[in-house]
């Protein structure tokens, strides 16, 4: 990819993140770049290649992140690093964090099944970590996996609402884990 169009999908992203997809226009976009609109098409085919480029990156990297937690430590400690990777991300991309959260919905066609396939995918990996703690007796033996997942992604993918660029996802990290894995942890009561 040539510096130009790097420099072009950086500014989409931030766009996107600022404005919204939709909100954004090709000529908000040749502006930004300082080129003419027609310009714009030495790039890109269309918007969607942008928003497309912006997604994808976005998955990736919170992929990346999760591939980089060790397998061999006990789920619980997968759980935080997991969390801390995740937010680190939001941290040093919150652009594409924030578009890969909310502006994918308006990728069509096999690009938006092929991008919500690799949101499933990360999504089913998260609640692998919570499996993996409940069968290693770290988490409760009642729990709901799926709801676990699901409040983890949920304060992780929010952060871009409120996370400065720049911030100190470790720490922040540790205390949502906390918060998190202290109503998880112990044994179930009888029902």
């Amino acid at each position: 990819m040539s510096a130009r169009r790097e420099e072009l999908t950086r500014i989409a992203a931030r766009l996107f993140a600022e404005r919204g997809y939709q909100s954004t226009s090709l000529a908000d976009l040749a502006e930004a770049l300082g080129v003419q609109k027609a310009s714009l098409y030495h790039h890109i085919a269309s918007k969607e290649d942008l928003l497309w480029e912006v997604a994808w990156a976005g998955a990736e990297a919170f992929h990346a992140g999760l591939d980089g937690v060790p397998a061999e430590v006990p789920a619980a400690e997968r759980i935080r690093l997991a969390l801390r990777a995740h937010l680190e991300v939001v941290g040093q991309q919150l652009d594409v964090a924030t578009v890969f959260v909310r502006e994918w919905r308006h990728l069509e066609g096999d690009r938006r099944d092929r991008f919500f396939a690799e949101r499933r995918r990360y999504e089913e990996r998260i609640r692998e970590l919570f499996r993996a703690g409940v069968e290693e007796s770290q988490l409760r033996t009642d729990l709901d996996v799926a709801t676990a997942a699901l409040l983890f992604l949920s304060a992780a993918n929010w952060a871009y609402t409120w996370m400065r660029p720049g911030s100190g996802t470790d720490e922040l990290g540790d205390r949502l884990y906390a918060a998190l894995l202290d109503g998880m942890r112990g044994y179930a009561t009888p029902a």
